[in-house]
């Protein structure tokens, strides 16, 4: 475990597992825009005082371990960066691809978990995602 970060009168360690959808699923993560969002995912965090720890981009969904300081609220942040992205990716892509819809390219809502003890198992599984899902689409089509 890395060292406790500090803030004037406090010392803390608030890892979130965080988890999010493009509206209606779309599958384009994985094309060109996948170099870039990280980057931006990154910059984005940056602007709040957090940190994206792991980060890994599947074709339809996001996941993120996310170190937020203790005086910004998960909601705060994570929206923040979903519309800011959105609008990122509404300026950057809309002239090449009119299916996106600007501002709503991210689903309502998002999944969080606290990161405690098992860090280590939640940064394994964020790496190994996109394997395990391969691998789940291969016994599908094996029935």
């Amino acid at each position: 475990m890395d060292e406790y970060k500090s803030l004037n009168h406090t010392q803390w360690e608030c890892l979130y597992h965080v988890v999010f959808i493009p509206k209606c699923r779309r599958r384009t993560l994985y094309v060109e825009l996948r170099r870039h969002l990280g980057e931006v995912f990154r910059r984005l965090a940056e602007q709040k005082e957090s940190q994206v720890e792991e980060g890994h981009l599947m074709i339809d969904h996001v996941h993120m371990m996310l170190r937020i300081p203790p005086k910004y609220a998960v909601s705060q942040v994570v929206g923040f960066i979903k519309g800011k992205s959105a609008i990122h990716l509404a300026r950057v892509y809309a002239e090449r691809k009119r299916s996106f819809v600007g501002q709503h390219f991210w689903a309502r809502g998002y999944f969080v978990s606290t990161v405690g003890r098992d860090e280590q198992v939640i940064r394994a599984y964020i790496r190994n995602q996109e394997k395990e899902d391969q691998r789940l689409d291969q016994l599908q089509l094996l029935r």
